[in-house]
């Protein structure tokens, strides 16, 4: 089996202290920042109140985008219209949030992709894109507030707080390392008695020690550049498209037609399309695949289940 390298995984974060005035300008988090860490919810249910992975509501759910992207959001739709700098519909941008009278007043919110696209949490649907031109929430628009010009990577707009702190992973919705390496053993049937480990960050003692000498063995995790295995860091889709392709030794079939945000110059292209080319994955919708989500646990069984076949 051919010796592939895995990239590290760290979650980037930006970091602003010593700001305490509602208004200021500072470096933003980009587009694809945006993009990437709205989406990664896709699929987590409505959950009246909810604010975390397990489940959310709209306001719920812009409030802990934000948050990831250094923005302190308030709590409800009809606060969070109170904040930003008004936007014409015809101005939107990605990032800006789109508001709606669905129950009377300003009662529901998502976030613009750009164009007529929105993602939001929906009650029946849960974390989910939509069309503003759609014949239901054209009728529901009552406008756009924008707190951060993600193209021109400036804040614009007012924000309570600029000091924000790592978010925390759901490891209860999305794969560690560390399960990463546990159910990929079990998959490949690798013997893991031995967990004597070169990673320094991984005890011997550890549930997934085992795992994690077998599959350095045959070559899937190498470590990051200071030889350590994070097994409490997530794994991005295109880090597991990285990990599935060596472990399993897959190559690539009929051509398939690319995704959207991943251009052949990105590192973990020919990954992916081996990946989609053997039906392992199709991708997130819209032509997207995902490349900074991190992967579900759901996703995970699925993709070992469907690499194996």
């Amino acid at each position: 089996m051919k010796k592939r390298f895995l990239l590290p995984i760290f979650a980037s974060f930006m970091i602003f202290t010593g700001v305490t005035t509602d208004t200021y300008t500072a470096e933003a988090a980009s587009v694809s920042n945006l993009t990437a860490t709205a989406s990664k919810y896709i699929g987590v249910p409505y959950v009246y109140g909810g604010t975390s992975a397990r489940g959310l509501d709209c306001s719920g759910y812009t409030k802990l985008v934000f948050k990831q992207l250094g923005y302190s959001l308030n709590r409800t739709a009809a606060a969070q219209y109170k904040q930003g700098t008004s936007i014409a519909k015809a101005d939107l941008q990605e990032g800006d949030l789109v508001f709606f009278n669905t129950t009377g007043g300003v009662s529901h919110v998502g976030i613009s992709l750009g164009g007529s696209k929105f993602i939001h949490a929906g009650t029946s649907t849960g974390v989910t894109t939509a069309n503003l031109n759609s014949s239901y929430w054209a009728k529901k628009y009552v406008g756009a507030k924008r707190i951060a010009n993600f193209n021109s990577n400036q804040v614009v707009a007012s924000v309570n707080n600029a000091e924000v702190k790592e978010a925390a992973i759901d490891f209860s919705v999305y794969a560690s390392r560390g399960e990463v390496a546990i159910q990929l053993a079990d998959a490949l049937g690798l013997d893991t008695t031995v967990t004597d480990t070169p990673f320094p960050d991984v005890k011997s003692t550890a549930k997934y020690a085992g795992a994690a000498k077998a599959l350095n063995e045959i070559g899937v995790f190498e470590g990051d550049e200071n030889g350590k295995f994070n097994p409490g860091s997530p794994l991005t889709r295109a880090e597991m498209a990285k990990v599935l392709t060596t472990a399993f030794n897959l190559q690539q079939q009929a051509a398939v037609a690319p995704f959207n945000d991943v251009p052949s110059s990105h590192w973990a292209h020919n990954d992916i399309s081996i990946l989609a080319s053997n039906g392992i994955t199709s991708g997130i919708g819209d032509g997207l695949f995902g490349t900074n989500n991190y992967v579900k646990l759901v996703d995970l069984s699925a993709f070992i289940d469907r690499a194996q076949n």
